[in-house]
């Protein structure tokens, strides 16, 4: 198993990129290549002193900027360190892509060199958020703004088996995204979208609304890109301005500060639960192979946990489940399998 880690993804990169791969090869055993500029990457190193074998260089001459168009960077730059990891993958040099980079390019790479998975029309980000009992799937986070109903059929079966798969949850529960609870809330796209599901062998629970997606009676939480990526913006930002309001009551008196050294372990614990470097990186789920989209501020510790979570994911053959689970649910079930995108193989399936 080797992972290829972008180093030059990334708000700090390659510091944080190369610290991040570093800990992981050291600490999780998992071989890494890091793809980008050899003299940056061997200076970072240097920094750290590192010599682990797990550990190799491949040279990239180009970096796909944040603001560059996705399609054409992937196109034009033939050797940015981004589609320079997707390469090595699709050669059978490594088994998976972490990035934490352009999220666009990422897709685009991820479509264009590993293709979609046959029955898969658009690929989906998706995202592990922290619940009240444990972690929940949000899908999807961005990948595609505007869906039709047969998409977030694909997205309910694709987060159905990465709950199963890599959050090893054994039957978990789906819930479509909507304004209510009631059959008749929603709009044509979630009411088409939920007649759908229903016919699926899928654990499906129905509609949910937004303050069901923490409360940990929901496992896989599906939606489009346009409102699942408001939703994930909209918990980072709630949870910066919740924990910069708590700070300041804490400091504001003499007991709430002898409050806080009492609590300290409370505090450390969730602060650990909500803490977005925690969960890594987010699947891109539905192409021919194994990319893990890390936050364009992921520090070394995010870094660290996205190279274990690409590992589980190859390990786990989630790739692999979720052909099968497609083919049933698109196929067995009268629904229709969805045009477009065939390609065979499986690159770190």
């Amino acid at each position: 198993m080797k992972i290829a880690v972008d180093a030059m993804g990334g708000d700090y990169a390659p510091a944080a990129v190369v610290e991040g791969s570093i800990k992981a090869a050291a600490e999780l055993d998992v071989p890494v290549v890091l793809v980008g500029d050899r003299d940056r990457i061997e200076a970072e190193l240097r920094k750290h002193n590192c010599d682990n074998p797990n550990i190799s260089i491949k040279h990239a001459s180009e970096v796909v900027g944040m603001d560059e168009s996705p399609a054409q960077a992937v196109r034009k730059k033939k050797d940015s360190s981004l589609k320079v990891c997707f390469d090595l993958v699709k050669s059978g040099e490594a088994n998976a892509v972490v990035s934490a980079g352009n999220s666009g390019a990422a897709m685009a790479a991820g479509m264009f060199v590993f293709k979609r998975i046959k029955g898969v029309d658009r690929p989906a980000i998706a995202v592990s958020l922290p619940t009240m009992k444990d972690q929940a799937v949000l899908l999807d986070v961005g990948g595609n703004v505007d869906c039709k109903p047969m998409h977030l059929l694909q997205f309910a079966v694709m987060g159905e088996v990465y709950a199963r798969y890599v959050l090893k949850k054994e039957r978990p529960r789906v819930g479509l995204l909507s304004n209510g609870e009631e059959e008749a809330k929603g709009n044509e796209l979630t009411r088409e979208t939920n007649a759908l599901i229903k016919k699926t062998s899928l654990n499906y629970i129905g509609y949910v609304e937004g303050r069901d997606i923490y409360n940990g009676d929901v496992d896989v939480v599906v939606t489009d890109g346009f409102v699942g990526n408001i939703v994930l913006k909209l918990s980072e930002g709630l949870v910066e301005a919740v924990t910069a309001m708590l700070k300041h009551e804490i400091m504001a008196t003499v007991p709430a500060k002898i409050g806080y050294i009492l609590a300290k372990g409370a505090f450390r614990n969730l602060k650990k639960k909500i803490d977005y470097a925690e969960y890594g990186g987010a699947p891109l789920l539905g192409i021919n192979g194994i990319c893990i989209i890390s936050h364009g501020r992921s520090n070394p510790k995010a870094i660290k946990n996205a190279v274990l979570k690409a590992y589980e994911y190859a390990r786990g053959r989630v790739n692999a489940h979720l052909m099968e689970e497609i083919e049933k649910n698109c196929d067995l079930e009268g629904l229709g399998r969805p045009h477009g995108g065939a390609a065979s193989g499986s690159h770190g399936a």
